[in-house]
């Protein structure tokens, strides 16, 4: 697929930024309504919206990139992982951390997960950081969960971190692997 530019799917403008210059190429952003499976897994979920995009941008030459992401709250045996959008939009953050009540257990992974779709298959590359949910939402920076994660090492939640955050984030890290594939020329 040489230099053509990449796809990236989504309707945020800064995870296109972020994406873009992690990868280090200039990232097309295509807003595509695509269809969501019920999974937890974020990887099965990236994939299956990668080759849902692929085929809804007509099969292009060129690589379609979806990311998808999640918390993994580590006593809820893997929720909300790919839904964590879904409940924050029902329930805010302050649910999720009532959900958690005055546990102790606060331990949880931002898991990221990089589909690319292209050449007929699709490639996924996973990004987690470790860390804990906080007893109040902190911060103003940041989109959906940031305001309740602190890594792992850290005292500040990823909205309190501000562009510090995509230094080592989650979705970093998935950004990374997938730029070391599409920069062997295989993607």
């Amino acid at each position: 697929m040489g230099n053509h530019r990449a796809v990236f799917v989504t309707s945020n403008p800064n995870k296109r930024r972020e994406a873009a210059a992690i990868l280090g190429i200039e990232l097309d952003r295509a807003d595509l309504d695509l269809p969501e499976i019920q999974a937890l897994d974020v990887a099965e979920v990236a994939a299956e919206k990668a080759r849902a995009a692929h085929e809804a941008l007509g099969g292009p030459a060129r690589p379609v990139i979806v990311e998808d992401s999640g918390l993994i709250v580590e006593s809820w045996n893997g929720l909300p992982g790919a839904l964590t959008k879904w409940f924050i939009k029902s329930v805010g953050h302050a649910g999720i951390l009532k959900m958690l009540g005055a546990q102790e257990a606060r331990q949880a992974r931002a898991v990221c997960a990089v589909a690319v779709a292209g050449n007929g298959e699709v490639r996924v590359f996973v990004g987690e950081v470790a860390g804990a949910l906080v007893r109040e939402p902190r911060g103003e920076s940041g989109f959906g969960w940031d305001p309740i994660f602190v890594p792992d090492g850290s005292s500040l939640t990823y909205a309190e971190m501000g562009e510090a955050k995509s230094a080592d984030s989650h979705r970093a890290r998935a950004f990374r692997a997938a730029r070391e594939w599409l920069g062997e020329g295989k993607g």
